[in-house]
């Protein structure tokens, strides 16, 4: 068993830190509201596994793990003198769960390795539920030898792993899933609201179509949500708008062209306009609907 940290217990990293205490590793967490770590340490019957910084966190692990908000989050906890890196040892490891940008990556890591120190970019693809579940998607970037060193671990709360290429290349392949996701959400949409118009049932549309060519993940997990108008669960629009916005930020460095996702992108800027900004990206389907924000939100409650 390892010793390992875990920094950001969030929705995902919660979970995520629970699965490694429950395989047996010793996990000790941090969280910029001390709160959340207390209620994690309760949850999971380990005292003393809460610290005040990412130092202290850190201090003693193998592995450290992060799950935050974005690429000022994740400098604060690793950089300075109370970050992670402060806390470990030559020979340690790093393993950033944030979807950030690749160029965040690659400082990292180049500030790890003149510490000694390993830094992985591995963001996670899968939900809440996934995370809950232990069935994330994990896209890694990095040194070969780190990433097999950490695979183990990260093995706990995933159910595919897959290194892409060196530091920044599992950000780079998130910012695709990203890209992917803006499309196919907004053809969901547009689809539904278009049978509503036309006077079709819904659900018995997408149990012909989703045995067809127009099946999709969020087709699957979403259509029952959205024709119900149920958007209080899932990705928040806010987060997709950061994590497009590192999309088309390098699609303008590398030259790659994203009609389709600039253009969802403005969408979801009309729907966090309108208040919108913490329900589900399957929001987009009200913004064709002409509801208004307040409406967008689970009947059941």
């Amino acid at each position: 068993m390892s010793t390992v940290a875990f920094i950001g217990l969030g929705v995902m990293g919660h979970p995520m830190a629970g699965h490694l205490a429950t395989a047996g590793h010793q996990v000790h967490v941090y969280n910029r509201t001390r709160a959340r770590a207390d209620a994690w340490v309760s949850e999971h019957g380990a005292p003393g596994a809460a610290f005040d910084t990412p130092r202290a966190a850190a201090a003693g692990a193998e592995v450290v793990f992060a799950c935050v908000g974005n690429d000022d989050d994740l400098r604060s906890v690793v950089l300075g003198d109370d970050g992670a890196f402060a806390g470990m040892d030559e020979g340690t490891i790093f393993v950033d769960h944030t979807t950030a940008s690749a160029a965040v990556a690659r400082e990292l890591h180049a500030i790890g390795a003149e510490r000694g120190v390993a830094f992985i970019d591995a963001p996670i693809s899968g939900g809440q539920a996934g995370a809950q579940n232990g069935q994330l998607t994990v896209m890694v970037g990095g040194d070969e030898a780190a990433f097999r060193a950490a695979e183990p671990l990260i093995q706990h709360f995933a159910k595919s792993v897959r290194r892409l290429g060196d530091s920044g290349a599992g950000q780079l392949c998130k910012m695709v899933n990203q890209i992917c996701i803006a499309g196919l959400v907004q053809g969901l949409s547009e689809g539904l609201h278009f049978a509503e118009q036309a006077g079709l049932d819904g659900r018995e549309v997408i149990e012909v179509i989703s045995k067809g060519a127009a099946q999709s993940w969020q087709m699957e997990n979403r259509y029952e949500t959205m024709l119900d108008r149920q958007f209080d669960h899932g990705f928040a629009v806010d987060w997709m708008r950061k994590d497009l916005g590192i999309c088309l930020a390098e699609a303008s460095r590398n030259g790659a062209r994203l009609p389709v996702a600039a253009l969802v992108d403005q969408f979801y800027a009309e729907v966090q306009a309108a208040g919108g900004g913490r329900h589900d990206t399957s929001a987009l389907l009200q913004r064709l609907a002409g509801a208004p924000a307040d409406r967008c939100v689970n009947r059941s409650t």
